[in-house]
């Protein structure tokens, strides 16, 4: 957590919360300020700012920098330095933008005074939510069991650090106040929100069929945030998809033609692509990629969800191993529903200039020559690399985030975009590498009718075939090309992901 500077305490203190009476009715409960308990009731914008009317007020002008009657993000960060809080350039931008309600790009004083109250109530949830002893106060064990619950361990020496920077009078445990102070005008600085950017999250997509669908959080799923990600991750997947898609075009040629009689390369294939079809032809295939990614993600989204319960986990986020089986599962039950999606696409990509109209046409010629069966093939090899792209991708990710963690993790446990996009893209790699072999077994499979003349081979019958033909070497036909749309599908998609997030009112975790 980003360690706070001093602040003028007689000025803030209960500035973020209602007032003493408001505290004094609700008792000592540190989740009172969330519930109504009775009293007159006022709409958030209306309510009277009864005995902190004054602090509102002189904190507001202190902010006010430039005393126009509104906080910009420019105020925010003159105001804040002088108290000696610091805040990134983002963050100050995503408080703006959360109690920005005429969305003018500053906050008057009404949204000011409702900002702070909403964001006391969110803090208030965490609070609770860490004090499992129920004592109002939390300490080292119940930071390190809240982080352990979440998939993320760190030592006793890191918990004692996060706490330091939180306390105030010494006694190694937090209050309300500490906590509530400590986190002042600070958009998403609490250990749920902080752990939740460390979710395998859905911008990780670099055209391939991730296995582990995200995870959302009960107030994502009860305000219909959830489908925001959702569609904002799909939107990013087909942009980023489209834009790769050449690449991923020239992979399923290497994988199904190149031999050793036939060493296609990267730049002889481009060559031969554009001279059999056109600068066009190098987007074959890819519209069958963008049109599966919405029934995948919700087939996956669903099954994953269902299969939580069935574990019976009422974990928000669930542990490693649970990830892997709920993941691998869901994976499987959404491979299976649209895997003739997965066959269209392969021939679709696989042809050649005037053998298919489009799509129904490619799926009723694939129906009238071969029957239902064809839809399926490569059914088999596609499932079993489930297993080694998800484990291998959990278990790289969970690694390098651990290592992260244990070697930087002094007063904060927030990686930063770069980290993420670094652990993200080598752990997909990793488990893309792994469950190559099948991969390219199960295009060959769905491609066997577009080679004329070509044997109808099984599995194991093509992995013996590959081995004995063109060595181990043969079952890593096109890598190049795959690995060279790694890291700008992550890019494109992380980018248009977060825009998206942002033009969708999706607020960022």
């Amino acid at each position: 957590m980003h360690k706070q500077g001093s602040f003028v305490s007689p000025l803030l203190s209960g500035v973020f919360c209602q007032c003493q009476a408001d505290e004094a009715h609700r008792g000592s409960d540190p989740g009172g300020g969330v519930e109504d308990t009775g009293g007159p009731s006022f709409p958030p914008r209306a309510r009277p700012l009864s005995g902190q009317d004054h602090r509102l007020k002189v904190l507001f002008q202190v902010l006010d920098v430039n005393g126009d009657g509104g906080i910009c993000v420019n105020d925010l960060s003159i105001g804040l330095k002088k108290l000696g809080v610091h805040r990134t350039e983002l963050e100050l931008m995503k408080i703006v933008k959360a109690g920005d309600k005429d969305l003018d790009g500053q906050l008057d004083f009404e949204e000011f005074v409702h900002y702070l109250r909403d964001h006391e109530k969110k803090l208030r949830l965490v609070f609770k939510s860490l004090d499992t002893k129920n004592d109002g106060r939390i300490d080292k064990q119940e930071i390190m069991q809240s982080l352990r619950d979440l998939g993320v361990n760190i030592s006793e020496q890191q918990a004692e650090k996060i706490l330091k920077s939180m306390d105030k009078n010494g006694t190694m445990t937090i209050d309300w106040n500490e906590w509530r102070d400590y986190h002042l005008l600070h958009p998403a600085d609490n250990i749920p929100e902080i752990i939740l950017y460390w979710k395998h999250a859905t911008i990780f997509d670099v055209g391939e069929s991730l296995m582990v669908p995200d995870e959302f959080t009960a107030e994502e799923k009860k305000t219909g945030m959830w489908w925001r990600h959702l569609v904002a991750g799909g939107a990013a997947g087909a942009v980023s998809r489209t834009c790769t898609a050449p690449l991923d075009r020239l992979k399923v040629l290497m994988q199904v033609h190149a031999s050793r009689t036939n060493s296609m390369c990267i730049a002889g294939g481009f060559t031969h692509m554009i001279r059999e079809g056109g600068m066009w032809s190098l987007w074959r295939g890819n519209g069958m990629n963008v049109i599966k990614i919405a029934p995948e993600s919700a087939i996956k989204f669903m099954a994953y969800e269902q299969i939580k319960r069935l574990i019976g986990s009422n974990q928000e986020t669930l542990g490693i191993l649970e990830r892997f089986v709920a993941g691998s599962l869901a994976g499987a039950i959404a491979q299976s529903s649209i895997y003739p999606m997965e066959v269209l696409k392969t021939r679709l990509a696989l042809r050649k200039t005037g053998q298919f109209s489009g799509i129904a046409d490619c799926a009723k010629q694939i129906f009238r020559k071969e029957g239902m069966a064809a839809f399926y093939k490569g059914y088999i090899p596609n499932l079993i690399g489930i297993i080694p792209y998800a484990g291998i991708d959990l278990a790289v990710y969970e690694t390098l985030k651990n290592s992260w963690l244990q070697r930087y993790a002094t007063d904060s446990a927030d990686p930063g975009v770069f980290v993420l996009l670094a652990c993200g893209t080598t752990s997909s790699t990793c488990g893309q590498l792994a469950s190559y072999p099948l991969a390219l077994v199960r295009t060959r499979m769905q491609a066997q009718a577009t080679i004329e003349g070509g044997p109808q081979m099984t599995m194991s019958g093509l992995f013996k075939h590959i081995v004995k033909t063109e060595g181990a070497f043969g079952l890593y036909r096109g890598l190049a090309p795959n690995f060279m749309k790694v890291i700008p599908a992550v890019s494109i998609s992380y980018v248009v992901y977060e825009n998206l997030k942002m033009s969708l009112g999706v607020v960022s975790r």
